[in-house]
């Protein structure tokens, strides 16, 4: 095992020298300017600066930078990260940068725009019209029925867990990485399922509810990397073809991808739920000392 995140870290650091080597690197460390991903990005930022603008002008204050401003431009600039940069191109060549892509979009990118709680300011960035519109389809009965059910703490958990494990069943895993049509499919369901996700840890459920689903998350999201990890013939045909061209054959590939979903990504959400678990553990101390 230790010998694997040794191999991680080497790699890491050797990606931009390999990317000038063998045919498979002949066009570089390259940007992925897909439009489905761009254009979506770009809207985002230009409405909620519009609806920040805005309210800053209905309150007669110059606007400033709010946590929940730093919340969304960080959750923005590590999806363009995770999609946009070098990090994408590499992530189509090699199993284990495919995983690190996946994690920052569902474990980084999708909790930091739920902390942001953007859609007011969203909607204020939009048209009068526009914002009405979209205000009250947000309203109808259908609409918050079924959102109120996707962000509940035990069906968001379970959405998610659909999708993770689905996506990352061998068959549908190769044919994201073969098909383009596919492969958009696959991160919009990552990121849209982590947001539901977080958006019922974060702001519907008591915290120890929260920590609860943190915990079994990080369970069987971790049991899925393992099976990966200790593996012992190659699961992904498709996705690690490349991966001799790197200096790693398929199985070291495989191998490291779950590594980074069994470890690093276990440990995020270990951390959420014991920091979760801890506010609920000080809260309920606080409200027992009141009440003595």
């Amino acid at each position: 095992m230790s010998a694997l995140i040794c191999a991680l870290i080497a790699l890491t650091m050797a990606a931009p020298a390999l990317a000038h080597g063998d045919d498979v690197h002949t066009s570089g460390l390259s940007w992925t300017f897909d439009p489905w991903i761009v254009l979506p990005i770009a809207v985002i930022s230009l409405l909620y600066v519009s609806g920040r603008i805005k309210i800053s002008r209905r309150a007669r204050r110059p606007g400033q930078m709010r946590w929940q401003d730093l919340f969304l431009c960080g959750g923005l600039l590590t999806l363009a990260g995770a999609l946009i940069s070098p990090l994408h191109w590499l992530g189509e060549h090699l199993f284990t940068f495919h995983m690190i892509e996946h994690e920052i979009v569902m474990a980084f990118s999708a909790p930091l725009v739920v902390l942001a709680r953007p859609v007011g300011l969203l909607l204020w960035g939009m048209p009068k019209r526009a914002r009405r519109g979209v205000g009250t389809a947000m309203r109808a009965p259908f609409i918050r029925l079924s959102w109120d059910w996707c962000t509940g703490a035990t069906s968001s958990t379970v959405i998610h867990g659909v999708a993770i494990w689905g996506w990352h069943l061998p068959l549908l895993f190769d044919a994201a990485v073969s098909n383009t049509v596919i492969h958009r499919l696959q991160h919009l369901s990552f990121f849209a399922t982590a947001v539901l996700f977080w958006w019922a840890v974060l702001w519907k459920s008591d915290r120890g509810t929260a920590a609860w689903h943190l915990f079994v998350t990080m369970l069987h999201t971790s049991i899925l990397g393992a099976l990966m990890a200790l593996a012992p013939h190659v699961l992904y045909i498709v996705q690690t073809q490349t991966a001799f061209a790197w200096g790693l054959t398929p199985l070291e590939d495989q191998q490291l991808a779950g590594m980074i979903m069994w470890v690093p990504a276990g440990t995020v959400y270990a951390m959420a739920a014991v920091t979760t678990l801890a506010l609920w553990i000080r809260g309920s101390s606080e409200r027992g000392t009141q009440n003595a």
